[in-house]
């Protein structure tokens, strides 16, 4: 099963946070299961990072790196299908990662409730 992580797992997964139940590590650290880390994901944790609501002083891409996670950029398909998706859902990083579980055909692993929701995606529940 070929895996998008959420930003909160990534960061999650990096401070080894009890919140991670452990058959989301165990599914995570499987090697049948390549895991993905969005553009999208580096792109929100900047973001909160500059603005004081994430402390997180490492470097995200050294982090994906020591993980064996690949990187995955945001193409145009993906910023369109993002912007069409038929869901009542504003936070761009969100639309941006289920457009991607779409278009390359991945399970997105989240404990997020509004993309829960969603039900256009492949997911594994990590709440």
């Amino acid at each position: 099963m070929n895996l998008l992580i959420d930003t909160h797992i990534l960061v999650w997964w990096d401070i080894r946070s009890p919140d991670l139940r452990p058959d989301i590590c165990e599914c995570v650290a499987s090697p049948e299961n390549p895991v993905f880390v969005s553009a999208a994901s580096v792109w929100e944790i900047a973001t909160k990072r500059r603005s004081g609501k994430l402390q997180f002083g490492r470097s995200i891409r050294s982090i994906i790196q020591q993980c064996g996670f690949a990187e995955l950029p945001i193409s145009v398909e993906d910023a369109e299908l993002a912007g069409d998706l038929d869901w009542d859902h504003h936070d761009p990083f969100d639309r941006l990662l289920v457009a991607q579980a779409r278009n390359h055909d991945l399970t997105l692993v989240t404990a997020d409730r509004a993309i829960r929701g969603y039900g256009a995606v492949a997911q594994i529940w990590a709440g």
